[in-house]
C-alpha cells in the first residue's frame, strides 16, 4: 500500500514538474513573440516617421551632378521622348540620350510639321505631304508613304500610325504598321458621320479613338467613337465598338493615356473613358472656366485653368486613370510644360520650376542657373535632366 502511495506522489510530482516546464516554455515563446512585435512596431514607427519627413521635406537648391555639351541650331525644338531627347526642325530630327550620344538622325524637308509621340515612339509627317517617319528612342522604325495628303496623325508605342487623309468628298482614316503596310481603312463623310477633328491610338495600338464633328439642324455636335483593331474588333462591323454623342459641343482633343483609359476635351467639360476592349464613358466633369491647357501621363490627367483666387495665377485639376478627381492645386509661375510623377507634379518654364505633391506640399520652388528648354525626370528621387541650348545637365535637388 505504501508503494502505491509513493508511486502516486511521485507521479503527481512529475506531472507538476512537467506542467511547470510547459508553462515556462509557453511564457518564453510569448515573451519572444512580444519582443518581435515590439521591434516590428518600432521599425514601422521609424519607417512612418522617415516617410513623413520625406513627404514634408522641402528642397531649396540643386547640385549639377554631371554635364555634357551639345550644339543645336537656333530653329530646333527639344521634346521629351520618354527618357531621351528628341530635337527636330524643318530640316530633320535626331534623338540623343542624357549622355549626349546621338541615337539616330533623320533628314527631311518639312514645312508644316505634324508630330505625335507615344512613350518612346514618334511619328513625323508633313501637313498635305505623303510621308511619315516613324522612330523609337533607340532606332528608326520605318517610313510610311500615303496615297493622299496627310491632315492629321497619331502613333502608338508599337509604331502603329493612324493618319487622316484628304480626298475629294471623304476623309480616309488609315492605319499602318511602322513598315508602311495599310492594316485598317476607314472613311468619314461630312454629310453622314462628320469630319474627324481629332484622333488617338492606345499605346498597344489596339484601340482607335476618333472625334467626329458635324452640324445637325444648325447645331454643332460631336461624336466620340472607338474602334477595336484587335481580335475583339473582328466581331463588330467596321471594328466599331462604341460611340458617345455630345450636342452643341466641339470636341477638338482626344487622347489615350494608357491601354484602357482615354479622355476627350470639349469647350465645357472633360470626359474620361475606361475599358481595354470596348471603352465606356466612366465620368464627365463640367467646367465653368475656360480650359487653358491639358497635360497627362499614363496615370494622370491635368487640366489647367485661370485661378479664381487672387493670390495664384493658375489652378491645376488632376484626375487619375480610374476617372477619379485627385484634387485641385494652385501655382503662380508661368509654364511651358507640366509633367507627373508617382505622387507629385512639376511645373516649369525656361527660368524657374515648382514641384508639388498631391498632398499640396510644395517640395521645390526655385530658379534655374541657365535657360532650360526641357526638363526630364530620371526615375530617381528628385533627380532630373535639364536640357539647355548648349548642355545636358543632370541635377539633384537638395
Amino acid at each position: 500500500m505504501a508503494d502505491i502511495k509513493n508511486y502516486l506522489k511521485e507521479k503527481e510530482k512529475r506531472e507538476q514538474n512537467q506542467s511547470t516546464y510547459k508553462d515556462k516554455i509557453r511564457k518564453h515563446k510569448l515573451t519572444t513573440v512580444y519582443r518581435v512585435l515590439l521591434v516590428l512596431i518600432a521599425l514601422g514607427a521609424v519607417a512612418a516617421l522617415i516617410m513623413l519627413q520625406y513627404k514634408r521635406h522641402i528642397y531649396t537648391e540643386y547640385d549639377i551632378v554631371s554635364s555634357v555639351s551639345r550644339d543645336v541650331s537656333a530653329e530646333a525644338v527639344d521634346l521629351r521622348l520618354q527618357d531621351a531627347i528628341l530635337t527636330y526642325s524643318k530640316d530633320g530630327a535626331h534623338c540623343t540620350n542624357s549622355k549626349g550620344e546621338v541615337l539616330w538622325n533623320q533628314t527631311y524637308e518639312i514645312q508644316d510639321i505634324r508630330l505625335e509621340t507615344c512613350r518612346d515612339v514618334v511619328a513625323i509627317g508633313n501637313y498635305n505631304g505623303r510621308e511619315i517617319y516613324v522612330q523609337s528612342a533607340e532606332k528608326q522604325l520605318g517610313t510610311i508613304n500615303t496615297t493622299m495628303p496627310i491632315r492629321n496623325l497619331t502613333v502608338s508605342a508599337m509604331g502603329t500610325v493612324t493618319a487622316v487623309l484628304a480626298d475629294t468628298d471623304v476623309a480616309w482614316i488609315n492605319t499602318y504598321n511602322a513598315e508602311g503596310e495599310n492594316i485598317f481603312t476607314g472613311q468619314a463623310h461630312m454629310h453622314d458621320s462628320g469630319y474627324p477633328a481629332a484622333i488617338s491610338l492606345s499605346p498597344n495600338g489596339e484601340l482607335l479613338m476618333v472625334s467626329y464633328v458635324y452640324v445637325d439642324a444648325g447645331i454643332l455636335k460631336s461624336d466620340v467613337a472607338f474602334y477595336n483593331l484587335g481580335v475583339v474588333g473582328d466581331n463588330y462591323s467596321d471594328h466599331f465598338v462604341s460611340v458617345y454623342s455630345y450636342s452643341d459641343m466641339l470636341v477638338p482633343e482626344v487622347q489615350f493615356i494608357n491601354d484602357s483609359t482615354a479622355f476627350a476635351v470639349g469647350d465645357s467639360r472633360i470626359m474620361i473613358y475606361t475599358g481595354a476592349q470596348k471603352p465606356v464613358e466612366a465620368a464627365q466633369y463640367n467646367q465653368k472656366e475656360e480650359i487653358q491647357s491639358i497635360f497627362y501621363s499614363d496615370q494622370y490627367i491635368g487640366v489647367v485653368f485661370i485661378s479664381e483666387k487672387e493670390d495664384s495665377r493658375y489652378r491645376l485639376d488632376v484626375y487619375n486613370a480610374d476617372a477619379e478627381r485627385v484634387g485641385s492645386y494652385y501655382f503662380n509661375i508661368e509654364y511651358t510644360d507640366i509633367f507627373f510623377g508617382q505622387n507629385d507634379f512639376t511645373v516649369y518654364n525656361e527660368t524657374e520650376c515648382m514641384i508639388m505633391n498631391f498632398e499640396g506640399v510644395e517640395k521645390y520652388n526655385g530658379y534655374f542657373s541657365k535657360a532650360v528648354n526641357l526638363m526630364i525626370p530620371t526615375g530617381s528621387a528628385y533627380k532630373y535632366i535639364l536640357v539647355t541650348d548648349n548642355s545636358i545637365d543632370t541635377i539633384q535637388l537638395k
